[in-house]
């Protein structure tokens, strides 16, 4: 059975002004039927406290709807702000698109 992917790539800073919306994409990809979810940050410059807390609540709604999602190529600052808060543990976090494609095609072949 193939699996349902979406993956979001929310750009510039992730603050409180984008938290909705991206919050609502998430929605609509849950709604969809989507079964796992990538967030690639590779277009994202900076993550205040507010973006990180609208992370954290999209991973509570995607794992109570029993789906996935990761995380993928990470800044600096994002990865600092991660290990700081210790989310670095929380996320599944991949250094990239290939590495996404490359775990989810091996989950599949189990």
């Amino acid at each position: 059975m193939e699996a349902n992917i979406r993956i979001l790539e929310p750009t510039g800073i992730l603050d409180g002004t984008q938290a909705e919306a991206f919050r609502k994409e998430v929605d609509e990809a849950l709604d969809a039927g989507v079964d796992k979810l990538l967030i690639d940050l590779k277009d994202i410059t900076f993550v205040d406290s507010s973006g990180l807390g609208i992370l954290v609540v999209v991973l509570k709604k995607v794992r109570a709807c029993q789906k996935k999602l990761y995380v993928c190529s990470i800044n600096e600052q994002v990865k600092m702000l991660f290990e700081l808060t210790s989310m670095d543990r929380v996320f599944e976090v991949l250094p990239d698109r290939e590495a996404f494609v490359e775990k989810v095609a091996n989950a599949s072949n189990v």
